[in-house]
């Protein structure tokens, strides 16, 4: 039997990140042979990674990383079962190694099939699921590439990229701004341009009906009934559109008996209410259109505008 000495139990430890005791019992089982002994942790991996095939990875760790040149950047979900496992300094290390590594390639099919410590990233999932004895996997992958690139790690849960036109102008201060945002957020594309007509007349008809069908609760109530939109995007406010609300509004103020030559100071205000309130697609979905978490009185493309750049990509992935 071959003598198993704590030098061998602690690179084969190193290597697999195995307990020591699984460690020794596989050297034990494979009479010292370093190689077999790896091969037998990755059998249990397989057979733990079997069992526990139909459970939920919806805890983890979300990671941002970025190239010391500031041009690439990678997001990767890793997914465990647990809150606890997420947590773990050790499944952090791995998450972000992994995130280093997902630098390299332009697809998630690519970067797990690509050499991770003398195995494919997929081969490592199936490991460290018998390693950690819950059902390890990369639950997000994106990749950006940019002329600036920043990030920004909401507590391990959501990560995100920004890539900028510039890394002139503090662009990292503006990249770290916009990529909180992203993360706070949620767009999902860059402005209200990037619509299909179909897709915001759908979403339209859609939103209208749930408020209506809302307001007959509400008036049985007798609740205050709620607002509904004519349009829900920029994409929508047509120059006729926009007429067609300032004559409405002129015609408001007359009822009123509001003097016409205060007029010019009431109509921008009741406008901006007017574009506010038919544009809740655009403060949802687009990142320019949105109102900037820090000041909300500015649009984030006015934001960046202000600081001498331009938002040309983003990239947001969360847990669960």
């Amino acid at each position: 039997m071959a003598n198993i000495t704590a030098a061998d139990v602690k690179k084969l430890r190193d290597a697999t990140g195995a307990g020591m005791m699984d460690c020794k019992k596989a050297l034990v089982e494979a009479d010292g042979n370093y190689d077999e002994a790896v091969a037998i942790l990755r059998k249990k991996g397989q057979k733990v990674a079997e069992k526990r095939a139909d459970r939920d990875s919806s805890e983890g760790a979300a990671i941002a990383v970025v190239n010391e040149a500031k041009t690439e950047g990678a997001l990767v979900v890793l997914g465990c079962e647990t809150d606890f496992v997420g947590k773990n300094s050790d499944f952090i290390a791995l998450a972000t190694s992994l995130a280093e590594l997902a630098m390299n390639h332009n697809d998630q099919e690519s970067f797990l099939n690509s050499d991770f410590g003398g195995m494919t990233v997929a081969e490592k999932m199936i490991e460290q699921t018998g390693v950690i004895g819950e059902k390890i996997q990369i639950n997000g992958f994106k990749r950006l590439a940019a002329p600036f690139v920043g990030s920004y790690i909401h507590g391990n849960k959501i990560a995100a990229l920004v890539g900028l036109a510039s890394g002139e102008n503090s662009a990292d201060v503006v990249a770290k701004d916009i990529a909180m945002q992203v993360a706070s957020m949620g767009a999902t594309t860059l402005s209200y341009k990037d619509f299909d007509p179909e897709f915001v007349a759908s979403e339209t008809e859609a939103r209208i009906a749930v408020i209506e069908k809302d307001n007959i609760e509400r008036g049985r109530l007798g609740k205050h009934l709620i607002n509904v939109p004519q349009f829900i995007s920029r994409a929508q406010l047509t120059d006729e559109a926009i007429e067609a609300a300032k004559s409405k509004i002129q015609d408001e103020l007359k009822a009123e008996g509001k003097p016409e030559q205060i007029w010019d100071k009431i109509l921008p205000g009741k406008l901006e209410r007017f574009i506010s309130d038919n544009t809740t697609l655009d403060q949802e979905q687009c990142l320019l259109d949105q109102n900037f978490i820090k000041d909300e009185k500015m649009s984030v493309a006015d934001y960046v505008a202000s600081k001498g750049n331009e938002v040309v990509s983003f990239e947001r992935v969360t847990l669960g």
